[in-house]
């Protein structure tokens, strides 16, 4: 069977999580990857996580994080700061339809591998920068890891224990969420560009793509809420925002996880759970 995306070539020049993510949903869809790691250590992410085991029960070379990230490509290693790295790198940029790239902003330009540089021998290409806070402002020469974007953004203002009870306070989610949002926007404007060029244009473009600014629209629901309220969301534990009964509940053989999306639901929960009147009570009769 072919694929999405049969004869798209990547040319992933990324690190650790966000733009790798990207790049694996791309070789998902059937495009032709090619990972550029750093002589000697590779992919940071190849020291983070556990070891899998080998064949023989001992743990292999490969890690969890890694293998996550890296499903489907094809990898070498090339030196950029060396001149024939460079001229290698171009070479393959050539003949790529996408270039993906993290690092800080304005580094690459300092080697040639920038979106000016490269567009230039190959103005069909799709290049996507993702970094911390765009290519542009007062703090775009700033690195940063997923839990700056977490707390940033406002996530962690609403994730966790409600305020006033024990253990209240800023919670982090359980996994790389503004890393991995990064890495699905990226995709989708990927993807954009890549039928703008061969169905409006015939050009690439340069894809701007801030890890703060995904974070943020991720969380535009929330945000939502109180320019309509007027009321700043706070932490709920395992509830809901918006709507009700939508939480955990402590049972005698362990937590159960309710979630009633609308006033027929509550209805019939009220029903399976033997209280019926509730479903008929006034009181009760829509989500507000």
């Amino acid at each position: 069977m072919t694929s999405a995306l049969d004869g798209v070539k990547v040319l992933d020049l990324s690190r650790v999580f966000s733009g790798p993510w990207a790049a694996q949903m791309l070789a998902d869809f059937g495009a032709d990857v090619i990972k550029v790691e750093r002589p000697g250590r590779g992919d940071d992410v190849r020291h983070q996580g556990y070891p899998l085991p080998g064949r023989d029960g001992a743990p292999s070379p490969q890690t969890s994080s890694f293998v996550a990230m890296n499903r489907g490509k094809k990898s070498l290693t090339i030196d950029i700061s060396r001149p024939e790295g460079q001229a290698l790198v171009r070479r393959l940029a050539r003949q790529a339809d996408i270039v993906i790239e993290n690092f800080k902003a304005g580094d690459l330009r300092r080697y040639g591998l920038d979106y000016a540089s490269l567009a230039a021998l190959n103005p069909r290409l799709v290049y996507c920068s993702i970094t911390g806070f765009g290519q542009s402002g007062p703090y775009s020469h700033l690195p940063g890891y997923d839990p700056i974007f977490q707390s940033m953004s406002g996530l962690m203002s609403v994730t966790g224990v409600p305020d006033g009870e024990p253990g209240a306070g800023p919670v982090k989610a359980g996994y790389s969420v503004s890393d991995l949002t990064a890495g699905f926007y990226a995709v989708c404007a990927i993807l954009a560009a890549l039928r703008h060029r061969d169905q409006v244009s015939g050009a690439g473009q340069h894809i701007d793509l801030a890890l703060l600014d995904a974070q943020i629209a991720a969380l535009s629901h929330i945000g939502m809420n109180y320019l309509a309220s007027g009321q700043l969301p706070a932490r709920m534990g395992s509830a809901s925002q918006i709507t009700a009964p939508f939480r955990a509940f402590e049972c005698r053989d362990g937590h159960l996880m309710v979630a009633v999306g609308n006033d027929s639901q509550f209805r019939a929960f009220c029903e399976v759970i033997g209280l019926p009147e509730l479903g008929r009570d006034a009181r009760f009769d829509t989500n507000p």
